[in-house]
């Protein structure tokens, strides 16, 4: 078992593997896209901790206060992602990451760590379950199955910002919010982009590329929100078109 584990610097981003699946020898647009919004972020308290290794074994978070997701709440820390993947399953690496993470809060006087959940576990999520294990509970919940799930170490909880609680917006053709801390995301964006053109689908494509946009953000969001005639539909990104068809005959 690898024991090495590495926080991404300023000094080491540019050359640590972040961990995602991707696999390219070249230049990888939405790696070099999401490598670039960590160079911002890590001066504002942002964490990225993983295995020194070319695998996924890793945990994103940062504080509260400057996490780009509509989440509110005094001292807390925001855990964007822990993701553990292929032959680094069921080896410990999860724990340990989870361990670093709620070690770190306590050490730096926060009141506790929370993450977004839902009613069933979605895809893109970390997984929730697992969170409950180390004594997350439900904080606060949408009118359309995400919830916010914490561990409070004072008693107090963080909540959705009220924009976001109802999932609802004015537009009614395809709408999706994203930012690039997903090094999925551009590519995705570039598909669906093509996709509407292609079947003269009406789509607004939004970049969330400010913290104040992110607070205001009218749905639960990680990087990446899809709604459509109106409504919430997902923080899943889209990239299949059988998928995407399914919603758009709704």
């Amino acid at each position: 078992m690898e024991t090495e584990f590495v926080n991404l610097t300023p000094e080491n981003v540019d050359q640590e593997h972040l961990c995602c699946i991707i696999r390219s020898r070249k230049p990888h647009p939405g790696v070099e896209a999401k490598r670039q919004w960590l160079k911002a972020r890590l001066k504002e308290g942002h964490v990225f901790r993983k295995l020194k290794v070319k695998g996924v074994v890793f945990a994103e978070y940062a504080p509260l206060e400057t996490a780009w997701v509509p989440v509110v709440g005094d001292n807390y820390l925001y855990l964007y992602c822990l993701w553990v993947a292929g032959e680094y399953k069921g080896k410990g690496y999860g724990r340990a990451l989870m361990e670093h993470c709620l070690a770190d809060a306590r050490e730096q006087g926060r009141s506790g760590v929370c993450m977004l959940g839902a009613d069933r576990q979605k895809a893109w999520l970390s997984d929730q379950a697992f969170a409950r294990k180390f004594g997350f509970v439900t904080a606060d919940e949408t009118e359309y199955g995400y919830q916010l799930l914490a561990r409070s170490f004072d008693g107090t909880m963080p909540r959705f910002a009220e924009t976001a609680k109802r999932g609802r917006v004015e537009n009614q053709e395809l709408t999706v919010y994203y930012d690039v801390q997903c090094p999925f995301v551009p590519q995705r964006v570039d598909w669906i982009r093509g996709f509407c053109a292609d079947r003269g689908v009406p789509v607004s494509l939004i970049a969330v590329d400010t913290l104040e946009k992110a607070k205001a953000l009218p749905c639960a969001f990680n990087n990446w929100a899809v709604f459509y005639k109106g409504k919430f539909r997902t923080v899943n990104l889209l990239g299949d078109a059988a998928q995407l068809e399914r919603m758009l005959k709704k």
